[in-house]
């Protein structure tokens, strides 16, 4: 078992980046963010169905549902893959200290 303290932190917060940067591109293409476009019938045809509705017939570039597209297609960019790692490495830490609280 991984103990609380500093290195606890440091080796959680490693797990939880490594495995953001990991799962991410498996979680893009499980919800139909591929790279042959939006998979029929997935959650992302329903993102995007929406998005096209609140914005007239079009998705808006720059938009969850473009750049979520963008990701499945072409894969993560390098700021994007910092910005997992870093969500996935606070994810990480707090796991650390959700464990170890005892509560009042």
């Amino acid at each position: 078992m991984i103990g609380g303290g500093t290195v606890g932190v440091v080796i959680k917060a490693s797990i939880g980046a490594v495995g953001a940067l990991v799962m991410a591109p498996a979680a893009l293409s499980a919800i139909g963010f591929g790279s042959a476009g939006i998979a029929a019938g997935s959650t992302a045809a329903g993102m995007m169905s929406g998005a096209a509705v609140a914005n007239g017939g079009g998705v808006a570039a720059g938009s969850l549902v473009a750049v979520l597209q963008s990701a499945g297609a072409a894969g993560l960019s390098l700021g994007a893959k910092a910005a997992v790692a870093v969500v996935g490495g606070a994810v990480g830490s707090a796991w650390t200290v959700l464990s170890s609280w005892r509560g009042p």
